[in-house]
Parts: structure tokens; sequence; C-alpha cells
């Protein structure tokens, strides 16, 4: 599929705009070839973007609006409504690295400047970052969380008997050794050591100790998962195994 140029010539190229849902950069003024595959295309994006052409999904938009999913990789890129100033959207968990964005990427002093930028769009019609009523409430949410936390965390005695549910794992008993930060992670903890080998450490992690265990029954959980009460260790009896 070819548009005619001026002269009457017709072009094979469009000149499109590239963002990602990674973050809201735009590449600007990217020419491509309207006889290549969707698969291809996306091929072409992934240095831009960062993204797999295996797993990425691209959306059109004319200005800020949707006009179609481009949903088909064995479709030529041509075939779809695709025209001059459009911009591809990508989709992705953007597991690559990023290695030539940087030269496609205009400065932030540039980019603001923009009016079509999808930061111009947020900025606008008052959405995420720039709607002060709900960073306002995000922010009380986060003030709120962290004194709960606090509170749970100081009301909990090192050598209270708990209980701990974490996703992926049956629930266990055991020991509060630990309570507060760890090195390099966001948040505060408890250190657990289980009645019985169903952790993941000795009461250390990433080199520095926090408590002494036996090797598999020490685990730093977070603050939700634990229940903290009169939990007496469980009995076991070989007479209870067949």
């Amino acid at each position: 599929m070819t548009n005619i140029g001026n002269g009457g010539e017709t072009s094979d190229s469009v000149t499109i705009n590239i963002s990602n849902s990674h973050n809201d950069a735009i590449s600007f003024e990217r020419k491509y070839s309207r006889s290549q595959t969707v698969n291809e295309f996306k091929v072409k994006l992934e240095p831009i973007t960062g993204g797999s052409a295996g797993t990425m999904q691209l959306e059109l938009y004319s200005g800020d609006r949707l006009v179609c999913k481009l949903d088909s990789d064995s479709r030529l890129l041509g075939s779809y409504p695709v025209e001059d100033g459009m911009r591809v959207h990508v989709i992705d968990h953007f597991q690559f690295v990023q290695e030539n964005v940087a030269k496609f990427e205009l400065s932030t002093e540039e980019y603001d400047k923009k009016s079509d930028s999808v930061r111009s769009f947020l900025r606008k019609n008052k959405l995420g970052k720039y709607n002060e009523a709900e960073m306002a409430k995000l922010e009380e949410d986060r003030k709120r969380q962290e004194a709960e936390d606090q509170k749970k965390i100081d009301e909990t005695a090192v050598g209270a008997r708990c209980r701990v549910t974490t996703k992926g794992h049956p629930t266990r008993l055991g020991t509060v050794l630990y309570k507060g930060e760890l090195e390099g992670k966001p948040g505060l903890f408890f250190g657990v050591k289980f009645d019985e080998p169903l952790g993941v450490n000795d009461g250390s992690v990433n080199g520095k100790r926090y408590f002494d265990c036996p090797p598999k029954y020490g685990s730093f959980v977070t603050l939700k998962a634990v229940e903290v009460g009169d939990f007496p260790p469980e009995e076991f009896s070989l007479d209870d195994e067949l």
C-alpha cells in the first residue's frame, strides 16, 4: 500500500513518532517502509524502546485518539491506516537493555516544549503525577501505611510467636527474632525463625547477619504477612505418620 506524494510520485515510507509504556519519552519523526510486515517493524523498534519484538504490542494514535491496534504480525504496515505524523505506542515489559535510545530522544527542556507529547497530554488533562488531588491522596495513603507499619513494629516484641502467610508457601509458625529495616531494601521487615526448615536463610541476608538460626529456618517477611499471637509450636509424633 502506497500514498501519492508531491508531484504524483508514490511513497513507500511513512514518518511517525514512537512512544512506549516504559517512560514518557518520544522518538520523533522516524521513517519506516509501509511494505514491511508488522513483525519486521517491531524488530526495528527494539533498539529504540528496549522492548522485544516477540512480546511488544503496538497501538496507532492520531494525536491522542486511538486509531487501531497493529495486531497482526504478518500484515504489512501499510495495510493499516498509518499516515505521516501519527504515533505508534509500544507496550511491553522492556526487559532488554536500551542501548541506543539516547540519540533518538530529545532533551528534557526540548521535550517539555512539545505540545503533542505524552507528558503534555498528561499535564493538560491533569492525569497521573499531574493530578494534584490524586497525588495528595497517594501521599496521604503512604503516610498512613508508614504509621501503621511503625505501630506494628513498636507493638511486636522480639521473641513473640507468629504465623506467617505468604504467596506460594504453606502457612508457617515461628518466632520473631528481628524487626526493622534491611540494608538495601525499602520498608520494614520481620525476621522470623520458623519451627520447621521452611525458610530460605539462617538469619542473614546479603552477607549481613540480623539474627541466628539454623540454615533454612529463617526468613525476612513483610509486616502484612505476619500475624502475631498465641501460636504454640506444633508437636510432631512418629505415631502420626503411616
